[in-house]
């Protein structure tokens, strides 16, 4: 695709109050007609992107400077063909500094470039089938097979479903029915549900942070350890490797680790009933052997939302 080389970092005035015309250079016997000229206002109409974002594309560097003749500025069908170059590479999930910088891979003739961004289309194909669903309350209802008054209500308040407006009759959003089901589980098993949501999230916390860790890793080490030599569909192939055995190796690991946990747990006394003076309360309340707590966290905490927002 053609595209214009930046003309310099100055923006010149795109005012188009005083009359001047376009820049009309002399035509020569037998040469092509000059590219046509138009206003920013006409560029923004043409494109469908606002004036102000071009200039914003403009101070960044994104957007070549326009030529200019008195106070006028006037941009040229390589400004309407940057800008759709711009729009689609934003349709593929880059941010603007990696458009910038992929732009100029194209101005110095690299002719790779298609081949990487198509492996970013590949890189983020989805790693599971858990989509946000919609369901009806009875279906929701069929699910928690009988539950108490008030579970739905508070399903909704931690997060793990969310109750759709307007609608008849009632239907609720759930971000992802695969969480739902494991928390369903674990409710059934004598789990509340704020226990349930709060360790979701501490997961959640951590395994973002350890795929982020993993990305740079890997990034790091293309082509000197990771992705063969390094080229696009090297690359894609070993993420593709990855997908299925890496999500085995978490679940090895985390069953691993809670095994080495629970054990630790055991032998420093975790398990045992606590002291008398610790299970003294009102009533029977006190008996209630393995110290639970410990296990789940204090029935006084505040409940935590699924994104960490208390």
């Amino acid at each position: 695709m053609m595209v214009m080389a930046a003309t310099g970092a100055n923006i010149p005035s795109d005012s188009t109050g005083d009359g001047v015309g376009p820049p009309e250079p002399p035509q020569e016997p037998g040469r092509a007609p000059e590219p046509e000229w138009i206003t920013i206002d006409e560029l923004a109409a043409r494109s469908g992107v606002p004036t102000r974002t071009i200039r914003f594309y403009q101070s960044k560097g994104t957007l070549p400077a326009p030529e200019r003749r008195g106070r006028v500025a006037y941009y040229g069908p390589d400004h309407l063909r940057r800008l759709e170059l711009i729009a689609e590479l934003q349709d593929r999930g880059l941010r603007l500094d990696a458009i910038r910088d992929a732009l100029s891979r194209i101005e110095a003739g690299d002719d790779s470039l298609g081949e990487w961004l198509g492996m970013g289309d590949q890189l983020q194909a989805p790693w599971s089938d858990d989509r946000p669903a919609v369901f009806t309350e009875q279906e929701l209802l069929d699910k928690l097979d009988h539950p108490r008054p008030g579970t739905l209500a508070e399903l909704e308040r931690i997060g793990f479903i969310k109750r759709e407006k307007h609608s008849r009759p009632a239907a609720y959003l759930v971000p992802s029915p695969g969480l739902l089901e494991i928390g369903l589980a674990l409710i059934r098993a004598g789990i509340d549900p704020v226990t349930v949501a709060e360790a979701e999230e501490l997961i959640r916390q951590r395994i973002r942070r350890l795929a982020e860790e993993l990305v740079e890793f890997f990034s790091d080490r293309a082509s000197t350890g990771f992705g063969a030599r390094g080229a696009p569909d090297e690359i894609v192939r070993a993420y593709e490797a990855l997908r299925p055995q890496g999500l085995r190796a978490v679940q090895l690991i985390f069953a691993q680790e809670m095994e080495r946990a629970l054990r630790e747990f055991v032998e420093r006394g975790g398990a045992m009933p606590p002291p008398a003076a610790a299970r003294k309360r009102k009533g029977d309340g006190g008996s209630r052997g393995l110290r639970t707590e410990r296990l789940v966290g204090s029935p006084h905490r505040k409940p935590t939302t699924r994104h960490g927002h208390r």
